[in-house]
């Protein structure tokens, strides 16, 4: 058995805490997220803090966290209680503009207009897509958790907008994953991968799995 090292987090402060899990939990999807502020700008803002919960209803969660100040970031402030949101996954020929409206921008500042990111309207929300994404998912607000500092805003998934190309059967719901071409986020700064390099494993019933035991009887 290989040696092991132990961490105790309850005894380390937020920094420590983020770069161990940061590099333990990989690859994070990224949620780049369009909200609709004040005056109907738009602001869009990735987090890797994000994962999808559950599919009846379909629910997908991100923690936004705050300023360095302490007050909540204009993601979290313009989604609000039963707020609309949009999350558009990231290919990997959008990286770079991902990354780029990850910077502190000004509150109320919309990213889009600075950095020249064309959008696409909301089918099923009023807040709009990036027009690049290969796949975003349209959101409503259910519910905004907070523990200690963690802010956790968790979303319904009302609709799904897919690029063609990425849609197997659409009568049988088939995605081509790998056309998506999405990338997630790692440790360290700056580290990202990217999820075309795959493999299966089929899933085995204990039927099949009792029959192997037996035949290594």
């Amino acid at each position: 058995m290989s040696p092991v090292t132990h961490f105790d987090l309850t005894a380390l402060p937020p920094g420590a805490r983020y770069k161990l899990l940061t590099g333990v939990v990989v690859p994070r999807p990224i949620a780049w997220v369009c909200t609709l502020g004040e005056g109907g700008h738009v602001n869009l803002a990735p987090y890797s803090f994000f994962g999808l919960m559950g599919s009846d209803p379909p629910v997908v969660a991100f923690a936004p966290g705050d300023r360095a100040d302490g007050s909540p970031k204009d993601t979290a402030r313009n989604i609000g209680p039963g707020g609309a949101f949009t999350v558009n996954l990231v290919s990997f020929d959008l990286a770079p503009l991902m990354n780029a409206t990850a910077t502190d921008f000004p509150h109320g500042h919309s990213e889009p207009g600075a950095l020249g990111i064309p959008l696409e309207p909301g089918v099923q929300v009023p807040t709009p897509r990036v027009a690049a994404a290969p796949a975003a998912l349209e959101c409503r607000e259910v519910q905004t958790l907070t523990i200690g500092r963690t802010r956790i805003i968790l979303g319904e998934v009302l609709g799904v907008v897919l690029r063609t190309d990425a849609v197997q059967d659409e009568a049988r719901q088939h995605v081509d994953t790998a056309a998506l071409d999405l990338v997630g986020r790692l440790g360290g700064r700056g580290m990202y991968a990217r999820t075309r390099d795959t493999f299966s494993l089929e899933r085995v019933s204990y039927e099949a799995w009792q029959a192997t035991q037996a035949g290594e009887g």
